[in-house]
């Protein structure tokens, strides 16, 4: 029997039809030219990041205003919400193959009108990148919704977590929006982040250069810190979306997803060798990341920056099946040192964290901030203030350990209990001082050192007496600014008990409409 032309059976064979164009994409070229790049195309990169059959779409049907009616459905980006191990977000991902990806004014509208969804529900957004930048041809609009979005993102930070995936070119104005949300995670050999490409910048400047090496995923991993993770490929991306949002709440009003306890708080093995980690010598190097496997659940940590300012370590774990922020000084990179990078790197983190409600903890081994001309003029005061204002800043619980130095400025801004630290400890092993033995009587006993008939012998002299009665961690504690001196492989249980403690903590703030921190 053949159906009528207005029918009802008619207009749902339509919406079908219309259903398939939309699903379709770009042309069977440009699909060929995506898999061929070794990229998967919007649609299975969405199917593979969320949970099977929870994805709804919205303005599919939705087509650039541009141009005539013949434009392709969904203007080259995916937009809906779904769930990703059971819990809800929205999400959006740019189709490399309808028009570049590039943005126009229909494309911008849906990925706003996404992101409004998702600080309304308070949900994650995430943002699956692969775009050409603005579409030239529709001119300002495509600017001005390039404005827009990052009007959005500047409305959900610390409100909603943001994540970023480079899967493809992120160019121009596209990327700036990614540089605002929480998190950048991009794929190594095939994505690639800068405001001018290698073309332009020949044209303009004469100089050569790549897009891998102005921009790409380990330049932005290592060098200039634009980007938080490298993948593997697209499928590690994609999974690390799932692992780091299993660290985060839905929104700053809710907690994280809290787990079992990995262990009873009874020493292990793995406890007991803390007590003999520390080289006696205060010269010698050793890896802070076996005192953080110690103490963390099940010895996991998601390191965030890992390639970038290696001196310093900010990490996501869980301490009794609930997330933690940590951060710690790694003696085994130019001896844990401050820089400008590193204050960078660990000022966004523990801002991060303070916005999401997740505790933090730090462990210090610190000789103090970078000095050189190099430093003082690349703007090591300003820059390097920025770790001290966030600590000061945050109010979720924050406990602290001293490893071991903790000399000058250093000792300050890594989680002092004047920056309002709640529950500071140290080990026996630490070095709480001013400067470290050698500096400090160099400094102190210059006139005696250069009159004395033996100069070394005096001095070693100097520096042994100095290490016992100032490089202990007992001044600090005499005076309260240590709350306790620990035995190493007590350290998981303390942290355990003082974060327990601090679950119910109450910080009130000023009444302001935001801080100055140093930028």
């Amino acid at each position: 029997m053949e159906t009528e032309p207005d029918s009802t059976g008619r207009r749902i064979e339509e919406l079908a039809a219309r259903q398939e164009r939309a699903r379709a994409g770009g042309s069977a070229r440009a699909v060929a030219r995506q898999t061929a790049r070794g990229r998967l195309t919007a649609r299975e990169r969405m199917d593979r990041l969320l949970d099977a059959d929870s994805f709804t779409e919205t303005d599919a049907f939705v087509r650039s205003r541009a141009g005539g009616t013949d434009q392709p459905y969904g203007d080259g980006v995916i937009t809906g919400y779904g769930t990703l191990d059971g819990r809800r977000v929205c999400v959006f991902a740019q189709d490399a193959t309808v028009h570049g990806g590039s943005m126009g004014e229909a494309f911008g509208e849906k990925v706003i009108k996404t992101m409004d969804l998702a600080l309304k529900t308070g949900c994650p957004i995430v943002g699956l990148n692969d775009s050409g930048g603005a579409r030239i041809q529709e001119g300002v609009v495509s600017l001005a919704l390039y404005a827009e979005l990052v009007r959005r993102n500047v409305a959900a930070s610390g409100v909603i977590p943001q994540i970023s995936v480079i899967m493809g070119p992120c160019a121009g104005g596209a990327a700036y929006s990614p540089a605002i949300t929480d998190f950048t995670i991009m794929v190594d050999g095939t994505s690639h982040m800068f405001v001018t490409g290698p073309d332009v910048i020949e044209a303009v400047t004469g100089e050569r250069t790549t897009a891998e090496q102005l921009g790409g995923a380990r330049t932005s991993n290592t060098d200039n810190g634009n980007a938080h993770f490298l993948a593997a490929d697209e499928d590690d991306a994609l999974d690390l979306v799932r692992v780091l949002l299993s660290y985060l709440p839905a929104n700053n009003q809710e907690h994280p997803p809290e787990y079992a306890p990995a262990h009873t708080l009874t020493p292990r093995p793995a406890d007991q060798r803390l007590d003999s980690l520390v080289p006696d010598r205060p010269d010698l190097a050793y890896d802070m990341r076996e005192v953080l496997r110690a103490v963390v659940d099940d010895g996991e940590l998601l390191d965030v920056h890992e390639l970038f300012a290696p001196n310093i370590i900010c990490a996501l774990a869980r301490v009794e099946g609930r997330s933690v922020g940590v951060v710690a000084n790694q003696p085994m990179h130019t001896a844990g040192v401050l820089d400008i990078d590193a204050s960078e790197k660990a000022a966004r983190f523990v801002r991060c964290c303070d916005a999401f409600g997740i505790p933090l903890l730090t462990f210090a081994d610190v000789p103090g901030y970078l000095s050189g001309a190099r430093q003082e003029q690349g703007g090591i005061i300003r820059r390097g203030a920025k770790l001290l204002y966030a600590y000061a800043e945050a109010t979720v619980p924050k406990v602290t350990v001293v490893v071991r130095k903790a000399y000058g400025g250093g000792y300050a801004v890594m989680g002092s209990k004047h920056l309002g630290a709640d529950v500071n400890f140290a080990w026996p092993t630490a070095r709480i001082a001013v400067m470290g033995a050698e500096g400090a009587v160099s400094v102190v006993h210059r006139r005696e050192l250069a009159q004395a008939a033996d100069p070394e012998a005096l001095r070693a002299k100097l520096i042994e007496e100095y290490e016992v009665t100032c490089g202990t961690p007992y001044a600090a504690a005499e005076r309260g600014y240590v709350d306790a001196v620990i035995a190493p492989h007590t350290t998981r249980a303390h942290i355990t008990r003082a974060l327990r403690a601090l679950r119910t903590k109450r910080a009130a703030v000023p009444d302001r409409r935001h801080g100055n921190i140093p930028l």
